[in-house]
């Protein structure tokens, strides 16, 4: 019974982990679209206009492919929960800083109201949720340890 309500917060994890994996990994496809698709994108959301060279062609494309090696991490961490739980618990916390920066960016360079009500907030939301399901891992697994090997 203790080792079935011990796994339920390490489900919970892996499969947080694993649903936030797919979505960054999504970022692959902007990674590899042509250059004028990625300058509509911001024109059908009602951004404005990309600006064209060679330098906003890079930072668009390999901030997707960081994006999606992001993900292609968070699954191999997925993968082990307990194993690798100081670094969920890292990139939880990591989550949660970059949300709140996110949400400075997106008010100094000036983004719509809709973005800056998600992204950032959802990131932190992300990052707290690990952190916390991590947490819940640990404290399950000392005390199932514990009741395992008792004195």
């Amino acid at each position: 019974m203790h080792s079935a309500v011990a796994k339920t917060p390490d489900k919970v994890l892996m499969w947080t982990l694993r649903v936030l994996a797919v979505l960054l990994m999504t970022a692959i496809v902007p990674a590899v679209m042509p250059s004028a698709w990625m300058e509509e994108i911001p024109i059908r959301l009602g951004m404005g206009e990309l600006p064209r060279g060679p330098m906003i062609g890079y930072l668009t494309h390999s901030l997707s492919a960081m994006y999606a090696m992001h993900g292609a991490i968070v699954f191999f961490v997925s993968l082990d929960v307990r194993r690798y739980l100081p670094i969920v618990k890292c990139l939880g916390v990591l989550a949660a800083i970059f949300g709140i920066g996110m949400i400075v960016l997106d008010v100094v360079v000036g983004m719509p109201m809709f973005w800056m009500l998600c992204e950032g907030p959802f990131i932190i939301v992300v990052g707290g949720v690990m952190f916390w399901l991590a947490g819940r891992v640990s404290v399950l697994a000392s005390v199932v340890g514990v009741m395992n090997n008792p004195g």
